[in-house]
């Protein structure tokens, strides 16, 4: 987006609603090559046919993802949705019992272990944070997910003394694009709708429902956003956290 596009999101927010994955730490990033991992290392435990399982756990993923509903419930427990995909997969690709159960397990174990290992810190989302602190703006964490597994990564690196407010699917009950998750959200920052700003790399639960409530919607997208509407929809567009750092002290 083009410098002078900037006038267009009007004064410094008094508050930013910030998502967390793919926002301030990596979640999806190498998916594909890290189940083709999962797979290897579960073809060096027990014999099946890789090539025809990795192929199927790719089009059931698309499958079960694709849903908002079964999105919803595989969220809020990640291994459980891994478990059924695989084992979905596996069978189609005519693994037969009781090797078929085998292959699941190693298959959700090895891919689980090279996630978490994989995952880190955003290059400067930390700093840019705490640079937007520092504006006197008001930060609250949004974060779709199960409780545990979402509070593991806050912990893990420490983000909790960024935010004032820290809003987790899991623990509240209700996820994006919901819009009960933002005006609590906001409400924790005693902040009305048209005084924030929204990020995350998801166009709906980070732009799109955000601004239908008042809300700037900003999208973090590292590349040119795939499909139609992205620039339109959106209040802005930017590469990542140190970006919006940027915009913010300008304003």
């Amino acid at each position: 987006m083009a410098a002078a596009d900037w006038t267009r999101l009007g004064p410094r927010p008094r508050a930013l609603l910030v998502d967390l994955d793919d926002t301030i730490v990596t979640d999806s990033t190498m998916s594909e090559a890290n189940w083709r991992a999962a797979v290897d290392a579960a073809a060096a435990v027990v014999a099946f046919p890789v090539t025809a399982v990795l192929e199927e756990i790719h089009r059931e993923r698309k499958w079960y993802w694709d849903d908002p509903e079964r999105h919803r419930t595989g969220r809020a427990d990640l291994v459980a949705a891994r478990r059924e995909i695989v084992g979905a997969a596996v069978s189609r690709a005519g693994v037969a019992e009781p090797v078929a159960t085998q292959v699941v397990v190693a298959i959700v174990a090895a891919y689980g272990a090279r996630v978490e290992a994989a995952r880190v810190l955003l290059p400067g989302s930390v700093e840019a944070l705490t640079a937007i602190r520092a504006l006197g703006i008001r930060l609250a964490l949004v974060s779709n997910g199960a409780a545990q597994a979402q509070r593991a990564k806050v912990e893990r690196f420490g983000l909790a003394p960024l935010f004032e407010a820290i809003v987790i699917e899991g623990e509240f009950g209700q996820g994006k694009p919901e819009p009960a998750v933002y005006a609590h959200a906001l409400s924790l920052l005693g902040v009305a709708a048209g005084d924030a700003w929204m990020v995350g790399d998801n166009l709906e639960w980070d732009v799109a429902m955000p601004r239908r409530l008042g809300l700037r919607g900003i999208l973090i997208a590292p590349e040119a956003p795939a499909g139609p509407g992205a620039e339109a929809t959106a209040d802005a567009v930017v590469p990542d956290l140190p970006a919006l750092a940027r915009l913010l002290a300008s304003c």
